[in-house]
């Protein structure tokens, strides 16, 4: 029995921090732009000739995800999109996505309306 003080991952809504941008590759894949600003990436730029845009290329059920973020979908809502397009292929659905909002919250890619 769940605690209510337990977090319902499948209620939140995710939205794309404006910070990120995407594009589309030579190749067709979708690829996410983040922009290293701020003083220390400034610093590190100098530095370390870390890049001015992190790119990172998304994966098939990434790249399905990616732009169903609405920022009035549940992941519930979204992951039933994804069942409906990957079936069997993205089981065990409901783990496999919490834990790819997680990811992707933790790296500043998106943020969630309602947490």
């Amino acid at each position: 029995m769940a605690k209510n003080n337990e977090k319902n991952y499948l209620d939140y809504i995710p939205q794309h921090n404006p910070l990120v941008g995407s594009h589309v590759d030579d190749d067709g894949k979708l690829v996410l732009d983040i922009h290293n600003t701020g003083i220390f990436n400034k610093m590190a730029q100098k530095l370390f000739s870390k890049p001015e845009i992190t790119q990172i290329h998304l994966d098939e059920m990434g790249m399905f995800i990616w732009p169903i973020i609405d920022g009035e979908k549940t992941i519930f809502a979204i992951g039933e999109e994804v069942k409906k397009e990957f079936g069997e292929k993205a089981e065990p659905l409901y783990e496999r996505l919490v834990k790819y909002f997680q990811i992707m919250e933790s790296n500043g890619l998106i943020t969630f309306i309602n947490k």
